[in-house]
């Protein structure tokens, strides 16, 4: 199944500021190919990628980055891949999760969807998960560039361009903040 979307070329596109994490115990910058993908992806996409990282499977070290890219009012949207899976290292969504102020439960559900077309059941080894920490929007994703592809073409690619309809994350962003 692929989900029905509908750009509105009347509507300008609005660009927005992601960094990407990679959570891994093996990967270098240089080695870290799905951060790469994401990077490019974002890039196309018109968006801007201001920094990007590789970390340890490390619950404190995670959520160090994270912590500080979400209190960077130039970061919209933090991405990190890898992290999500059940190996004993696997802790991105136990060190994220507890900063969010709002679990965006739809992603996860949507993610699993979208992947289950390409990859079939071994969707469901993937905990991938989403938030919101303060005004910025933080998902975590899977390692592999396939999982990163799909959350991006499936779902991210339409929710950061506010020519997307019916509602898209750009028409929020300036709400975000309300009490």
């Amino acid at each position: 199944m692929i989900f029905p979307f509908k750009i509105d070329e009347t509507r300008d596109f609005i660009p927005v500021t992601f960094a990407v994490l990679a959570v891994s115990d093996t990967r270098t910058l240089e080695t870290d190919t799905s951060g790469a993908l994401l990077k490019e992806m974002i890039e196309a996409a018109g968006h801007n990628c201001a920094a990007r990282a590789v970390v340890s499977d490390d619950r404190e070290t995670i959520a160090e980055q994270v912590r500080l890219w979400v209190e960077d009012p130039a970061i919209d949207v933090v991405l990190t891949t890898g992290g999500t899976g059940f190996s004993g290292r696997d802790v991105t969504p136990e060190a994220v999760e507890p900063m969010f102020d709002k679990k965006m439960d739809g992603f996860s559900v949507l993610f699993h969807q979208y992947s289950a077309t390409t990859i079939g059941t071994s969707s469901i080894q993937s905990r991938a998960t989403a938030g919101l920490v303060g005004s910025t929007f933080v998902f975590c994703l899977p390692g592999s560039r396939g999982a990163c592809r799909d959350a991006w073409e499936g779902i991210l690619q339409y929710q950061f361009d506010a020519r997307h309809s019916p509602c898209n994350f750009i028409e929020v962003m300036p709400r975000l903040m309300e009490r």
